[in-house]
C-alpha cells in the first residue's frame, strides 16, 4: 500500500514543461523536430522524456532507425498529457475571456464521425469556460443537419464538410483536412511498404465505412481504379473496422482523423499512404449565411477554431 502512495506522489511533481516536450515529441515523431520547435538542445529534450518515463514507470517511446514511435503505453498517456495542456489553457481563457456573464442556449449539428472524433474535446473545453451555456446536440446524416441549418432549428454545425449541397445557402469554416490511408495489420505485406500502390489492393478484402458520407468520398477513386470487386464488407461502427483490420480480416481505406494504433482487443494497427489517393475528407463549422450572429455560436467557432490550432 506504502509504494502505491509513493508512486502517486511521484506523479504530482510532473511539470506542465514536461507533459508539452512529450505532447510535441509525440506529434513530430522525432527528437531532433521536437527540440527544434520547442527552441532547446536535443539532449535537455532527451533528459526532459527520461525523467517523465521514470516517472510514470513505463517506457513511452520505442527508438528507431527512423526515429521514434509511442509505445501502447505511451499512447495511453498522451491522451492524459492533451488533456492537461487542454485544462491549463482552459484555464488561462476562463480569466482573459473578454465576454462575460455569457449564457442562453446554443443548438449545434454534428455528423456520426464527427460526434466520435472531434465533438467531446470541443464541447468539453466549451463547456469549463462557459459553464452558464447550455448546448443542444443534434446528431444525425448531413443531409438533414443542412436541411436543420437552413430552416433555423439549428444555429451552427461541427461536421463533414467535403460534399456539402447547399453550397450557396450555407457558410463554411474548413478545420481539419484528412487524407485518407490504407489500414492494415502489422502482419499484412503491405506495411512493408512505404507507400501502397492500388495494383496493391487487387490482392486485398477491403473493409469500408458506411458512414459521415465516406462512400461517397472514396467510391468514384475506387471505381477509377477497378477496385469496387475487392469491397467484401461495408458497416457503419469504426470499432468493427479496426477489429477486422487488426484480425486481418482485410485492410480499410479510412481517414486519417479516426486513425488509432490499436483496437479495442489490443491489436496494433498501421496506416500507409496509397499512390495517387489525393481525396481528403474535410471538417468544419458550417451556418446559414445571412443568419443573425449568436454570442452563442461565435464563441463556440472560437473554441472550435483555436482548438484545432493548437492540435
Amino acid at each position: 500500500m506504502q509504494k502505491r502512495s509513493d508512486k502517486w506522489e511521484q506523479l504530482m511533481y510532473f511539470t506542465l514543461r514536461q507533459v508539452q516536450y512529450f505532447v510535441l515529441t509525440a506529434e513530430l515523431g522525432t527528437i531532433s523536430g521536437a527540440a527544434t520547435a520547442a527552441r532547446i538542445s536535443q539532449s535537455a529534450l532527451t533528459e526532459s522524456i527520461r525523467q517523465l518515463e521514470e516517472q510514470v514507470g513505463s517506457a513511452l517511446f520505442s527508438r528507431h532507425a527512423r526515429g521514434i514511435a509511442l509505445t501502447y503505453e505511451g499512447h495511453r498517456f498522451l491522451r492524459h498529457a492533451k488533456l492537461i495542456i487542454s485544462t491549463v489553457k482552459d484555464a488561462e481563457d476562463a480569466f482573459t475571456a473578454k465576454i462575460d456573464n455569457v449564457s442562453g442556449t446554443l443548438r449545434l449539428g454534428v455528423t456520426n464521425l464527427v460526434a466520435g472524433y472531434f465533438l467531446s474535446d470541443i464541447l468539453a473545453r466549451f463547456r469549463r469556460v462557459f459553464p452558464e451555456v447550455s448546448v443542444e446536440v443534434v446528431e444525425d446524416q448531413r443531409r438533414y443537419i443542412e436541411h436543420l441549418l437552413i430552416s433555423g432549428e439549428l444555429q451552427l454545425a461541427l461536421m463533414v464538410v467535403s460534399n456539402i449541397e447547399e453550397q450557396f445557402a450555407l457558410s463554411v469554416d474548413s478545420l481539419v483536412r484528412s487524407r485518407f490511408r490504407v489500414w492494415v495489420s502489422p502482419k499484412n505485406g503491405l506495411a512493408d511498404k512505404g507507400r501502397v500502390k492500388s495494383s496493391d489492393l487487387r490482392d486485398q478484402k477491403l473493409i469500408l465505412l458506411a458512414n459521415d458520407d465516406l462512400l461517397e468520398s472514396i467510391s468514384g477513386w475506387l471505381q477509377g481504379e477497378d477496385l469496387m470487386d475487392r469491397v467484401f464488407l461495408r458497416t457503419t461502427s469504426v470499432e468493427a473496422v479496426r477489429s477486422l483490420v487488426g484480425t486481418e480480416t482485410g485492410v480499410a481505406i479510412m481517414p486519417d482523423l479516426a486513425f488509432r494504433p490499436y483496437t479495442l482487443e489490443g491489436d496494433r494497427l498501421e496506416a500507409r499512404p496509397v499512390e495517387g489517393l489525393s481525396i481528403t475528407l474535410d471538417v468544419g463549422l458550417v451556418w446559414r449565411q445571412g443568419s443573425p450572429d449568436t454570442d452563442q455560436a461565435e464563441i463556440f467557432k472560437t473554441v472550435a477554431r483555436d482548438y484545432h490550432a493548437k492540435r
